[in-house]
């Protein structure tokens, strides 16, 4: 057997999708948690930055900033490593792929409502547990 066939039997064996869609997310919620980390960091030189608008202010922004690059970031990252290396070393293919889909779009609406709500104030005030139960 060559070594394309045994590639593309791989491929076919296991669910790479999933793995692609988490590390392609990490990826853009790094970018935006970061880039609210550069704008929050701009604040403390130039509090003007905020435009006296209340969802731009600094304590609004932080916990969006932590929550982003704590569970969007690396929760996303964390799902695409355990996704890869759990079919890998089990040499097996998830066990429902559909299962698989319902993790990546729930957790995405989570951070989703994160990047809404948190803006806005709504919050728990609880250091890294900020996100209201709906």
């Amino acid at each position: 057997m060559n070594n394309y066939a045994t590639i593309a039997s791989k491929a076919d064996t296991f669910n790479y999708r999933i793995v692609r869609q988490f590390a392609l997310v990490t990826v853009f919620w790094g970018i935006v948690g970061m880039t609210v980390g550069v704008f929050l960091a701009a604040q403390l030189i130039w509090p003007q930055l905020n435009f006296d608008t209340a969802w731009l202010s600094y304590g609004r922004l932080r916990p969006l900033h932590t929550n982003a690059v704590i569970f969007a970031f690396g929760g996303s990252a964390l799902f695409a490593t355990s996704y890869y290396v759990v079919q890998r070393t089990c040499q097996a293919r998830l066990f429902c792929d559909w299962l698989a889909a319902f993790t990546f779009w729930g957790w995405q609406v989570v951070i989703v409502g994160a990047v809404i709500t948190l803006p806005l104030g709504y919050t728990s005030s609880k250091e890294y547990a900020e996100l209201e139960w709906p």
